[in-house]
């Protein structure tokens, strides 16, 4: 029996942070020979607001969240990673479907990066990260940027 995770799930939202916790997962996943994960969630609204949207617009929110999702696999592929399976979650919020992919896959690490908010502005506006990191099944890899530091893709 391996320490190690045979799932890793990276989550990812096309950012320069998720690059840097791109790069940190395929590392992972190769020198453990572990599966890799890509998650991309398109963005939701609250019911109320989302049911005036006609269905054009839910089209749209997932061709978006689908191009994030091929981009960040085509970087890690282009970088010598390898990507087992994708995965484009909709119509959930971000830190949920993370979480929720995670349980349904047997993931044994999930790897996303954090723009590194604090104080008021992770008040303000929320932290994804924060939110898997309370409610994940498994153990959470949360990448940060380091000052000056930037991401090979």
């Amino acid at each position: 029996m391996s320490i190690f995770p045979t799932h890793i799930l990276l989550a990812t939202d096309g950012s320069e942070q998720a690059d840097l916790a791109a790069t940190v997962a395929a590392d992972l996943a190769q020198s453990t020979g572990s599966r890799l994960h890509v998650v991309a969630v398109g963005r939701t609204f609250p019911t109320a607001v989302y049911e005036t949207y006609v269905q054009k617009e839910h089209e749209e929110l997932e061709r978006e969240a689908r191009e994030v999702l091929d981009e960040q696999v085509r970087k890690i592929e282009a970088a010598g990673g390898e990507v087992a399976l994708t995965h484009l979650k909709m119509d959930e919020r971000r830190d949920e479907a993370i979480v929720h992919l995670a349980e349904e896959i047997g993931a044994g690490m999930i790897v996303i990066g954090s723009r590194g908010f604090g104080g008021m502005k992770r008040a303000l506006m929320g932290n994804v990260a924060d939110s898997v990191v309370r409610h994940a099944h498994c153990p959470v890899l949360v990448v940060r940027p380091t000052h000056g530091a930037s991401s090979p893709f």
